[in-house]
């Protein structure tokens, strides 16, 4: 029972988030419970086959093994992504500029309605930390006109199953919301492309709505978009 209840808890936190039942942190509680539940599970069953003999056992019918792989699959999924958040500073607001980042105009009042975390950038204690820890998050520029690579950016918006908020090829900005993970933590991107002098910049800043720490998702979004971006203008 263990194991059945641990599977409705993370099962429950996703869907009540998509929903709109659950808040995110109410998700988050919701699916770390169901994870505890499960690891207990596992560890249970595990130990009910091994002092059972395995197969040989009565402990060893199919829902033991089910509990215990159940507990094993979420228990990994929960390690890798922790894995992926290693070193990564406790900021939640990452840009390809952090002198003057592209700011939030359409979404910034959608942040006052439902976002703990201001639209304003951070500011330079963030970007200290997010150079220390992602010196790899810099401009894209690449050797093709603005409206080529405007129309390439908004592409890969869609492309990315992010929810296009606005977009004004005349100002250069394109802004959008994505949906990061089970829980389905919003965050905001604001890409900003410019006319350069060895033909046109693209910057990208990424911020969550809240929570202190990111877990390195914003950097990741990032780079993810820019490597998307240039791979598509490279065709």
């Amino acid at each position: 029972w263990t194991a059945a209840i641990g599977i409705v808890f993370a099962i429950a936190s996703g869907f009540g988030a998509r929903a709109g039942f659950l808040s995110p942190f109410a998700s988050m509680g919701t699916y770390a419970l169901g994870s505890l539940l499960l690891l207990v599970a596992a560890i249970t069953a595990g130990l009910g086959l091994i002092r059972s003999g395995g197969l040989r056992g009565a402990t060893s019918r199919p829902i033991a093994w089910l509990a215990l792989l159940a507990g094993l699959a979420v228990t990994a999924n929960n390690g890798f992504v922790i894995s992926q958040a290693r070193g990564a500073p406790a900021i939640h607001d990452i840009s390809t500029d952090t002198v003057t980042p592209p700011a939030f105009v359409r979404i910034a009042a959608l942040r006052q309605a439902d976002a703990a975390n201001p639209s304003e950038y951070d500011g330079a204690e963030t970007a200290a930390e997010q150079h220390r820890a992602f010196p790899d998050i810099q401009p894209l520029v690449v050797d093709q006109p603005a409206d080529v690579v405007f129309a390439g950016a908004k592409e890969i918006v869609a492309d990315k199953g992010w929810t296009l908020v606005d977009a004004s090829e005349a100002e250069g900005r394109i802004e959008a919301t994505a949906e990061t993970g089970w829980v389905r933590f919003k965050d905001d991107v604001v890409i900003r492309i410019q006319p350069a002098a060895s033909g046109t910049r693209v910057d990208v800043r990424s911020k969550s709505r809240v929570g202190r720490g990111d877990m390195g998702v914003n950097a990741r979004r990032v780079r993810n978009y820019l490597d998307s971006l240039q791979a598509r203008l490279a065709r």
